[in-house]
Order: C-alpha cells, then sequence, then structure tokens
C-alpha cells in the first residue's frame, strides 16, 4: 500500500482564462488551472462550527474567500432602465397586507419610492431621522459618504404611519428592522428586502424586474413628467452630477416622447414677413 497522500483542492478549468489573452490562445484552447482555495466553516483551532449572530451554523458559502475566482454571475450585465408603473407598485403594496410583516414591507417601498433613496440608504434610516412636520428625512450617510436631506409627499408620510406604530413595541434600532427570532429589532438585510420583494411581485402577477432600485427610477422619471427641474430631482436622488440623473430619466417611453413633439403647436411668423416659396 503506498504512502497517504494529503487531500488538495481539486483545479477549476475556467471558460475565459487563458495561458495568453491573444485571440491565437483562446481558439488553441491552452488555458492554465487555477486552483480553489479550500472553505470550511469549521473553527481551525478549536473545530467547532462557526455560528452566525442567530446561533446557527454557517454555510461555508458566507465564508471569505469561497467565492474567490469565480466571477459574479451578473458581471458585465446591464439592464434596461425600465421602472414599473404605479399600478405594479400599488398592487405589490396591497398584495403585502396588512399584518406586521406586510405593514415592513408597504413602509419600505414607500420610502424606497416616494423618497428615491437607496436600498442601504433606506435600510440605514432611524426613527429619529424621520420629520413628519417638516415632511423631512435625513439621510447621515448615502453613497460616498454624502449626508443629505430629503423630502417625501404626504401620501408617502400617511402610508408609512402604519409601520410607524408597529415599530414602537420592537426593539430600539434601525426603523425597518427584522421582526422575529434572536436578531429581533436588528436591521434587515439587502438581501431579504430584495427577496421579499422578489415574491410579493410574483403573488401580485407584475410580470417585470421588481427590485429596490426600479422603485427610485421610477421617482425620478415621475419627477421629470411632473416639471421638476432637474437639479431638484439631483439633490433629491444624491447624485453627484446631472450626467448621472439623465440616466435615470431614460425610463421615459420612446411613445411619450413622440406624443409629447407631435403636441407642439405650428411654427409661426409675423405676419409683416414673406415667405419665399
Amino acid at each position: 500500500m503506498g504512502p497517504a497522500v494529503a487531500p488538495v483542492a481539486l483545479a477549476r478549468w475556467p471558460k475565459q482564462e487563458f495561458r495568453d489573452g491573444s485571440a491565437r490562445g483562446r481558439r488553441s484552447g491552452l488555458r492554465t488551472p487555477v486552483p480553489l482555495p479550500v472553505v470550511s466553516a469549521v473553527e481551525p483551532l478549536t473545530g467547532s462550527p462557526v455560528l452566525d449572530a442567530a446561533g446557527r451554523r454557517r454555510s461555508p458559502a458566507t465564508m471569505p474567500g469561497f467565492h474567490a475566482g469565480h466571477p459574479p454571475r451578473n458581471k458585465g450585465l446591464r439592464y434596461p432602465a425600465d421602472p414599473p408603473t404605479v399600478e405594479e407598485i400599488v398592487a405589490v403594496m396591497r398584495i403585502a397586507g396588512d399584518g406586521l410583516h406586510g405593514r415592513r414591507l408597504r413602509g419600505l417601498i414607500v420610502v424606497l419610492w416616494r423618497a428615491g433613496l437607496r436600498v442601504d440608504e433606506a435600510l440605514a434610516l432611524r426613527e429619529a431621522d424621520l420629520d413628519r412636520r417638516r415632511g423631512s428625512i435625513l439621510v447621515r450617510r448615502g453613497k460616498g459618504g454624502r449626508r443629505r436631506e430629503i423630502g417625501m409627499d404626504d401620501w408617502g408620510w400617511q402610508e408609512l404611519e402604519p409601520w410607524l406604530i408597529a415599530r414602537v413595541a420592537l426593539p430600539i434600532g434601525p426603523l425597518f428592522c427584522v421582526i422575529n427570532g434572536r436578531t429581533r429589532g436588528r436591521r434587515w438585510t439587502t438581501s431579504g428586502v430584495r427577496a421579499e420583494l422578489r415574491r410579493a411581485a410574483a403573488r401580485a402577477g407584475v410580470r417585470r424586474r421588481f427590485a429596490p432600485h426600479q422603485l427610485r427610477h421610477a421617482r425620478a422619471v415621475e419627477m421629470a413628467r411632473e416639471g421638476v427641474p432637474l437639479i431638484v430631482i439631483q439633490r433629491q436622488l444624491g447624485h453627484s452630477n446631472l450626467g448621472i440623473t439623465s440616466v435615470y430619466l431614460q425610463g421615459i417611453d420612446n411613445a411619450e416622447v413622440i406624443s409629447t413633439i407631435h403636441a407642439h403647436r405650428t411654427p409661426t411668423m409675423p405676419a409683416s414677413a414673406g415667405l419665399l416659396m
């Protein structure tokens, strides 16, 4: 019987990683195997399993280095500006129901939609950041660490009120928090928000991508249709320059552009001027 051999990590043959980056190298199929790191959800010293904040055993997929060498599945993909309509957003809010979880989801949708917040900005809000009297929301640390104060309409505050009432009974912490379990009162995760929105949209029969950022796009398009100045839209959304804001307005339908230009009045000229034919 031969000597014992220590186990090694298997090599992965990536689809687009070759020995040289030329077209010849791609056609010849010369590839260099990339060794995968050995990742385990076990403490290296004690041998006991690694637990999360709730006391559950952590999956190896949550450990640092598990995805090393693996490009994201959505790498290079660009989603078109396709914001949901008002009818679709309201349908998702109705399907959420009036329970505790439904109130939380409706409140988050309102903040993402009517205030145009990013999902991380909304999840970082605390009760003290809301000023119902002035109709303002304080974003303490937005993208790039910038601080700003934005507004939200009366309808948005009315729809947020049921969750604010229910939130008083939960532990002090973020505005949108976990409701059940050992992490009760802690910040709601971004992945949990996306999954909840996806399930609610499917139950409501929305046949399009329904993500948190889509609600932000919808608010930008609505403000543009209402004639809000572009600089105000930029300040509300927290963009560093107007070029980013103009990208958000690509969600305006082509038919709306055509109908707007088609409705322009006939060109006029002074009666004293002659028109040479």
